[in-house]
């Protein structure tokens, strides 16, 4: 059995989100999505639970938290090469996601650049060239 990862998110706009998760490269899953969820594949193993606030403080033990106020996690997703990371960067922007809310990280052999939906939830765009990495360099 392949193991996934769902990554619930609390949102305050369902639509808004989806538009954004839609730029990054996701297809909505329609089985499971509804007025208040948006269910948005990333890959076969990955996908993205958009929940509206409401729907998402039924589930969890705690009240959601802002984003936009505090990170309680980054979410790093693996780019093929640079030019997807900077096409995503500027792609997710212009649906309503903000780039680089912190500087880029350029090992030459390591490019990341981070974005944030519309909730705030920050996403690390991420490529890594394993070749070009220094022996003993912990990534």
């Amino acid at each position: 059995m392949t193991r996934s990862i769902f990554l619930n998110l609390p949102v305050h706009d369902v639509a808004a989100a989806t538009r954004f998760y839609e730029a990054l490269g996701c297809t909505l899953n329609p089985q499971f999505s509804d007025e208040a969820t948006a269910s948005m594949v990333w890959t076969d193993a990955i996908v993205f639970q958009l929940q509206q606030r409401d729907r998402f403080a039924e589930y969890a033990p705690r009240p959601p938290a802002d984003a936009h106020a505090a990170a309680q996690m980054l979410i790093a997703l693996t780019c093929a090469d640079r030019a997807e990371v900077d096409r995503l960067a500027t792609t997710v922007t212009a649906a309503g996601g903000t780039a680089d809310p912190r500087a880029p990280t350029d090992f030459g052999w390591l490019y990341n650049r981070a974005v944030e939906d519309p909730d705030g939830h920050v996403l690390e765009l991420v490529w890594v060239d394993p070749t070009g990495m220094p022996a003993g360099d912990q990534a």
